[in-house]
């Protein structure tokens, strides 16, 4: 089965291996996630777990949400869900009046917290979505863990990230979560107490090179999920589509269909898999993280394939147009401008 081959082979990455082509090697070859599919399936799988667990029951409680299902991950998930909404909340508390920050009103925000975890009761109405979205988020996990990475290391962009938000997020994980908590002990032997997003996903880099991690068994988990609601996991992914290659220079004379605006709605930065950030970050942009994230965001700014052409005609000149990354790079512009 082709996920099995993707999910094992993603991440065998022996200490004298060349990262950067085993990387190409695996998006050649793999297929992207499909987000509505995801969604349907967690949808069906979270009616179906809350169906069975309400049927008895008005209300879940904390303790009962770490033994809903048999894919712990999922019922972490959950937990952390509720407590990103705790989080959410807390932070409204601001007043011209009252000082929050205060060390004495902290600890009390503490042990508030604390005593609140332990009354956790939620309805039927509003749990469902919390499940579908930590039903989800394991699917991705477990099937694309390089762009659940970078979900969190890239969410943020430029803005600084927490390392002890970054450790929180670590501490929910129970499948493929290596990587990471590599991560945050770089980290904190750094003594760092923020680190900008895009630095983040470029140390995760040099992680994915060094660590010789082996994934969770995912025919297992896979069965798990058949259990409660049937799955297809073909259907869970995109199939790769050949694009037509870019044109050797544009046109010398206008094209009325590509010079008016025709911008995709989606951003290019929003539809790249980890594996080709790490693909055209190392062999297009010199691997430099940030020269990269700044090019796509210029280019998410253009209003056609020609603009984008003579973009790259002026500024990247000695980019190798025969190569792969080149190619997949420019299939992606064809597609936002078609």
């Amino acid at each position: 089965m082709q996920v099995k081959i993707y999910a094992k082979s993603a991440f065998v990455f022996a200490a004298n291996v060349d990262c950067l082509s085993l990387l190409i090697r695996i998006n050649a070859m793999d297929e992207k996630i499909n987000a509505k599919a995801i969604d349907q399936y967690s949808g069906v799988f979270a009616t179906k777990i809350a169906d069975s667990y309400f049927q008895n029951k008005e209300r879940i409680t904390g303790p009962e949400i770490l033994a809903l299902c048999e894919i712990s991950q999922i019922n972490f998930l959950v937990v952390k869900e509720l407590m990103g909404q705790w989080k959410r909340e807390t932070e409204k508390w601001k007043s011209p009046y009252f000082d929050y920050d205060d060390a004495e009103v902290h600890q009390a925000m503490v042990t508030f917290k604390n005593a609140l975890s332990n009354h956790i009761a939620i309805s039927k109405i509003d749990f469902v979505p919390l499940l579908k979205t930590a039903v989800a988020q394991t699917l991705s996990l477990l099937l694309a863990p390089y762009d659940f990475y970078a979900n969190i290391l890239d969410s943020k962009g430029k803005a600084l990230l927490r390392v002890d938000e970054l450790k929180n997020e670590t501490r929910y994980l129970k499948i493929n979560k290596a990587p990471l908590e590599k991560l945050v002990g770089k980290l904190e032997e750094r003594k760092s107490e923020v680190i900008v997003g895009n630095e983040a996903f470029a140390l995760l880099d040099s992680i994915l090179e060094e660590v010789n991690f082996t994934p969770e068994d995912v025919d297992g988990y896979l069965a798990l999920f058949a259990k409660v609601a049937p799955l297809r996991v073909d259907e869970l992914f995109d199939s790769k589509i050949e694009e037509p290659k870019p044109v050797a220079s544009a046109p010398t004379s206008p094209d009325p269909a590509s010079v008016g605006i025709r911008r995709k709605d989606f951003k290019i930065k929003d539809v790249l898999t980890i594996n080709q950030k790490f693909m055209f970050t190392k062999i297009l942009f010199h691997g430099d993280f940030e020269i990269f994230s700044e090019a796509i965001d210029r280019f998410d700014n253009l209003d056609n394939i020609r603009q984008a052409q003579q973009y790259i005609d002026n500024h990247y000149p000695d980019w190798d147009k025969e190569g792969e990354a080149f190619e997949e790079f420019m299939a992606i512009l064809q597609r936002k401008f078609s």
